[in-house]
């Protein structure tokens, strides 16, 4: 089992709300999370209408989760449409998408919906907790299985290509496809975190998507970073 990236030295716990339908899969993500040093699971819901509730609850109480781990398949209200619920009504918390199939159209509504990340429930451990850091920083995880399927499958009515992006906006890209945050982008070429987020925001509405994670699959498509490598 690899080593999960180390802990940012300093900061309080991730604040972790689980959702999935089934208990035995929520005890399981429950007690391995409570055994890493830096995270701190909060709240369970076994659906989408009672994770919104809870996590309500959590941000009256004034301790709001950092990333929700969602399952995408379950009774009552799905994932992909808690997702979207979640990513609007409080934009600040991040949304792991996790679920055991592989279905391009449950990929592709999870992200639109603003999913963070995208897990098979069959990853190894340490890797739920890597992709609940790099969600907390702002950054893309996305199963390398997945990722190589939605860049086979992504077709849009009018191709979207790089072409209309500066360079410096191209450069942008490239670090936001190796799952950089906008600090460490800044940091990278020696600019503001503001101006690295204006870039990431013109980025975005010049290629027409919703969400980093979509940018990056756009990149990859379009040969301007490679794909990441089959685990």
């Amino acid at each position: 089992m690899s080593r999960p990236d180390a802990a940012d030295p300093g900061q309080r716990p991730v604040r972790v709300f689980v959702v999935d339908d089934h208990a035995v899969v929520r005890r399981g993500l429950r007690g391995y999370l409570e055994m890493v040093d830096d995270m701190e699971v909060i709240g369970e819901a076994a659906e989408g209408r009672e994770a919104l509730e809870g996590i309500g609850a959590l941000v009256v109480a004034g301790r709001p989760p950092d990333v929700v781990l969602m399952d995408l398949l379950m009774p009552g209200m799905d994932g992909v449409t808690a997702t979207a619920a979640i990513t609007q009504r409080h934009p600040e918390m991040q949304v792991v998408a996790m679920t055991s199939f592989t279905q391009t159209d449950l990929v592709h509504g999870a992200l639109q919906a603003g999913a963070a990340g995208y897990l098979l429930k069959d990853a190894e451990a340490d890797e739920v907790a890597v992709a609940i850091r790099a969600a907390r920083r702002g950054e893309v995880h996305l199963d390398a299985a997945i990722a190589t399927q939605l860049t086979r499958s992504l077709v849009t009515p009018e191709p979207r290509t790089v072409d209309s992006l500066t360079d410096r906006e191209r450069e942008v890209l490239v670090l936001v496809a190796q799952g950089l945050s906008n600090q460490q982008i800044a940091d990278s070429l020696v600019i503001s975190e503001r101006t690295a987020r204006t870039h990431v925001s013109n980025i975005l509405g010049k290629l027409g998507v919703a969400s980093r994670t979509q940018a990056a699959l756009l990149a990859i498509r379009e040969g301007i970073t490679p794909a990441p490598p089959a685990s």
